[in-house]
């Protein structure tokens, strides 16, 4: 008896062996969640150029400014030599105290008075001087319209900026742009402002 005991012994530990490794060569299975879907924000809207009472006061372009070039990924245009430059892509901005230049980029159809009109009625605090109409800026076709707004006052002194702003639209293969051009009142940057928006162009 005990004889075969120990001639069964090497079988079952052999059975034992090949069961462990049954069991641990197993393919694991995991299981991984969806990566969260990731959303793209639109470009943000035009809103109305605003001054800023706490800046300095700003004045007159010189007729001898020289200017320099801004070239981004899809568009270049000329400004001032020594204008601070913010932004990037879709919304760059170049100012001079409250001498504000903006260019806002973002999908859209044809530039029209009727949808320049629709758009600064939807503007708060915003007067429109000139109505929209049609006009040529450079080589491009665009729509032009004129509107004024009057920045928060100082905390300190009470005093509130007026700009005038020549919004101008401009449109090119599904993409619109949108270039508010302001200035305080009483300040003449006509000749500047004029430089500045006929040299705009696609890229």
């Amino acid at each position: 008896m005990k004889h075969r005991i120990w001639f069964l012994l090497p079988a079952l530990v052999a059975l034992t062996a090949c069961g462990s490794h049954a069991r641990s060569s197993a393919p694991l299975t995991t299981q991984t969640s969806p990566a969260p879907a990731t959303t793209t924000a639109p470009a943000p809207g035009a809103g109305a150029l605003q001054a800023e009472a706490t800046a300095a006061a700003a004045g007159d372009i010189p007729d001898n400014q020289v200017f320099v070039a801004y070239t981004g990924p899809r568009f270049a245009m000329k400004y001032p030599e020594g204008w601070a430059q913010s932004g990037g892509g879709s919304r760059v901005t170049f100012r001079d105290k409250n001498n504000i230049v903006r260019v806002t980029l973002s999908g859209g159809g044809r530039a029209t008075a009727a949808a320049l009109r629709s758009q600064l009625a939807g503007l708060k605090s915003v007067t429109i001087t000139t109505a929209p109409h049609a006009v040529h800026a450079g080589a491009n076709a665009a729509v032009e319209a004129t509107y004024r707004t009057t920045s928060a006052p100082n905390p300190v002194t009470g005093k509130r900026v007026t700009l005038t702003v020549n919004r101008y639209e401009l449109a090119r293969g599904g993409s619109t742009a949108t270039v508010d051009l302001g200035t305080p009142v009483g300040v003449d940057n006509v000749d500047a402002y004029r430089l500045m928006i006929d040299s705009f162009r696609w890229r």
